[in-house]
């Protein structure tokens, strides 16, 4: 078997175990470990350098550096040694890599929460349920304020949680979409312009932007051909995802959610509170009703709808072409 065909049918297998299994709690995850890495290297990087301008971006540059390379080495480092075992081995290990570094299920179930709260539970479960999922204030929103921040995060996270992942381990395999989920939780873990991580973490926040460039503008695209699968309106979609997927203050994040305005006929984002003050943010879509619990079902469809299509892009149909050209069978 051939490395691209392997990795290719590991990634499929992957998806696969994401949609059934989804990302148990219980269980020891990647992401946890990188989140892990990056705590216990902040403290040693900021002794290390001068509590200054250029000590801090050189240290949060140090971050990026090591958190990349050690995530990248040791997936890469496993694999090589489970060849060494058998073809076999290494497929279930980049297998079982790929379904971790995918949020398809999980990014359903949390809203599904949401969701949940808002129809059977009260207001004050549905704020809980939000919280958990978004970073704005919650206890101010009232019951389409929860439903809109549900919304918002399913489309906005259906890039880098679901589609920019499938692309790097379709590119890469593991190891690279170990690199990029390990800049992606750097992101968001110090890429915050306050106080504490204004330029400790530039470093991260700029690489994070560079690699989700392509993945957010082509998250967006498939977004708008997959409201028309889904029976949403595609043609809104596409209208509201050319005029607005630059209202955002990151050049990365506000594609999907313009596609998914436009397909579910609403208005998303605009001001918020964040930890007690009013941020002013531009608005996303056409007000043309109200956002409801029912659009957080819908949003769920459009996502699965755009995985299903970034599936069938990155690796079904060039696992097929590999299959087809004897791939299958040159090691």
């Amino acid at each position: 078997m051939s490395w691209m065909t392997g990795h290719l049918a590991a990634l499929l297998l992957g998806f696969c175990l994401d949609l059934l299994l989804g990302d148990p709690h219980w269980a020891p995850h990647p992401v946890r470990a990188i989140g892990g890495l990056i705590a216990g290297l902040e403290t040693p990087l900021r002794r290390l350098f001068p509590k200054t301008k250029r000590g801090e971006l050189i240290a949060g540059g140090v971050l990026v550096v090591l958190t990349a390379g050690i995530s990248t080495g040791l997936t890469a480092l496993l694999l090589c040694l489970c060849d060494e075992v058998h073809w076999a081995l290494t497929f279930g290990v980049d297998a079982l890599i790929c379904y971790q570094l995918l949020a398809t299920r999980s990014l359903r179930d949390e809203s599904m929460k949401v969701f949940s709260a808002l129809r059977s539970g009260t207001l004050e479960e549905a704020r809980h349920a939000v919280s958990m999922i978004v970073g704005r204030d919650t206890e101010r929103l009232d019951a389409e304020g929860v439903a809109k921040a549900a919304v918002e995060t399913v489309a906005e996270n259906a890039s880098d949680g679901v589609i920019a992942p499938l692309l790097f381990l379709a590119v890469g395999g593991a190891p690279l979409g170990m690199f990029y989920k390990a800049c992606n939780t750097m992101d968001s873990m110090v890429g915050y312009k306050n106080d504490r991580y204004l330029y400790f973490g530039r470093a991260a926040a700029k690489w994070d932007d560079v690699l989700n460039f392509i993945p957010a503008r082509l998250s967006g695209v498939l977004m708008c051909l997959a409201a028309w699968l889904c029976g949403l309106n595609g043609k809104e979609a596409w209208r509201i995802f050319r005029r607005d997927r630059k209202n955002h203050k990151s050049p990365n994040s506000a594609h999907t959610e313009a596609a998914c305005a436009g397909a579910l006929e609403v208005q998303l984002a605009g001001s918020n509170y964040y930890f007690g003050k009013l941020v002013e943010k531009p608005t996303i879509g056409d007000p043309g009703r109200p956002v409801e619990a029912a659009d957080i079902l819908r949003a769920n469809r459009l996502m699965y709808g755009t995985a299903f299509l970034s599936l069938v892009l990155f690796c079904a149909l060039p696992l097929i072409v590999t299959l087809l050209k004897g791939g299958f069978f040159h090691g």
